[in-house]
């Protein structure tokens, strides 16, 4: 098997034969201000899902795209082959040339692909250890998928047993318990910047799946206030209806930062929202009064440049992650490790089904090749049986098939008991070569 492949510069060999690869970045090795510039919003998901497919070596492709992380899955021909058309994706979607990211690129193949996965689904991959959200974005990254076609069986199989694996886990061990959601630690790390919420204003921007945690999380707060905004004003009253909070339509956004305290931003939008200059007017009119800004939004919401100006505390989503990491968490070791153990477990047993699915119609092909060479044969000495009568006929028939019965007996046996282990796969490959199956 391929060790992974921590750069792009490491790739070992090609394949030749079909297998999931999985290639990515992530925030927790990339600088923000970098990995920013390679998420897919979910409006861009389709086209993006559609790119990948029509690349050469690409048979099956799904994209997982989070705040933390951007992931291609693809079932692909030729890993080298396919490692560069994903990576070429990347460029393209990034607009930067491979060379500026290659050496925060990684990929993993076959059962390092899987144990990936299942890594991930479980949260053990998270920045937010055990977080929950997780395993929503790879039901809705896979609906996706199917929706546009793109994914197949192999694909698919993989993401079905990754849900119940990531089921299994919090199921059998702690993982995630008492695990904040990352809505509820961006709720946590604002308190601590400003003590408690009491007598405090605070502006949720952006209602999509974090913006309604905040809310859920907030509706326990003690905030004097809590506004709501969003580019849809139906779904900013729903997330008002929540905490008893008010909405506040989009464009009266620069106003109601003039009185708040707090700006909460979660949007999807692909570019800043406010500026630096937008946020010095605003300041001005506050007269000295501080503005605590937690932008959770990837890409930013806020310029990173908005944090030099007065008065304004910016805490974004590398911010949130290290208020995370030195939150205590009982038993996490032990959790972790036992999800591991699960992890390891579910990825033998995955590929020793796999394999085992991949034998049954290898060897039903195999007895079928031999059985008609065997048809073949009586056909051509037709002829010389046309004096025969049907009792010697019929046991010519019962013996040429005993014959293969007995030649076809072992091999098939053999790929049976081995199949699930390297040395099937060498049998398995051995029978495809001699036989041109």
């Amino acid at each position: 098997m391929l060790e992974i492949a921590h750069s792009g510069e490491e790739l070992i060999k090609d394949c030749h034969s079909l297998s999931l690869v999985v290639i990515g970045v992530n925030n927790r090795t990339m600088p923000l201000e970098l990995f920013e510039r390679f998420v897919i919003s979910e409006d861009a998901l389709p086209k993006a899902l559609g790119d990948v497919l029509t690349r050469r070596n690409v048979s099956e492709s799904l994209i997982l795209s989070t705040c933390n992380r951007t992931e291609v899955y693809v079932y692909a021909e030729k890993f080298h082959g396919a490692y560069q058309e994903v990576r070429d994706f990347l460029a393209e979607t990034a607009r930067l040339a491979p060379e500026e990211f290659n050496d925060y690129l990684y990929a993993h193949y076959e059962d390092e692909a899987i144990q990936h996965l299942f890594s991930v689904t479980c949260g053990l991959d998270s920045a937010i250890v055990g977080e929950n959200e997780v395993v929503h974005q790879i039901k809705i990254a896979w609906e996706h998928a199917r929706e546009e076609g793109s994914c197949g069986p192999v694909v698919n199989s993989a993401f079905r047993r990754a849900l119940e694996v990531g089921k299994k886990v919090r199921t059998e061990t702690t993982i995630s318990k008492n695990t904040l959601a990352v809505s509820q630690t961006c709720i946590e790390m604002a308190k601590q910047y400003l003590d408690n919420f009491e007598s405090r204003e605070i502006l949720v921007l952006g209602a999509g799946e974090i913006g309604e945690g905040i809310a859920k999380s907030l509706n326990e707060s003690e905030a004097e206030h809590v506004y709501f905004s969003n580019r849809s004003f139906d779904r900013a009253e729903e997330l008002a209806d929540l905490v008893n909070g008010q909405p506040i339509p989009f464009e009266e956004i620069e106003k109601s930062l003039e009185r708040v305290d707090v700006l909460i931003s979660s949007t999807a939008a692909s570019s800043v929202v406010f500026n630096q200059s937008q946020l010095m007017e605003i300041m001005s009119i506050r007269n000295g009064r501080e503005l605590l800004i937690v932008d959770i939004a990837v890409p930013r919401d806020v310029d990173p440049s908005v944090a030099l100006i007065d008065g304004v505390t910016l805490l974004d989503i590398d911010a949130l992650w290290s208020f995370h990491a030195k939150t205590p968490f009982a038993g996490k070791e032990e959790a972790i490790g036992k999800a591991k153990t699960i992890i390891l477990e579910e990825v033998n047993r995955f590929l020793e089904q796999q394999s085992a699915r991949k034998v049954a119609p290898l060897i039903s092909e195999f007895r079928e090749s031999v059985e008609e060479i065997r048809q073949i044969e009586l056909k051509r000495f037709e002829g010389r049986l046309a004096g025969f009568t049907d009792e010697q006929r019929d046991a010519i028939e019962a013996l040429t098939q005993g014959m293969l019965g007995k030649i076809l007996h072992d091999p098939t046996v053999s790929l049976n008991e081995a199949s699930g282990s390297p040395r099937g796969e060498r049998l398995a490959d051995a029978l495809r070569e001699l036989f041109n199956l």
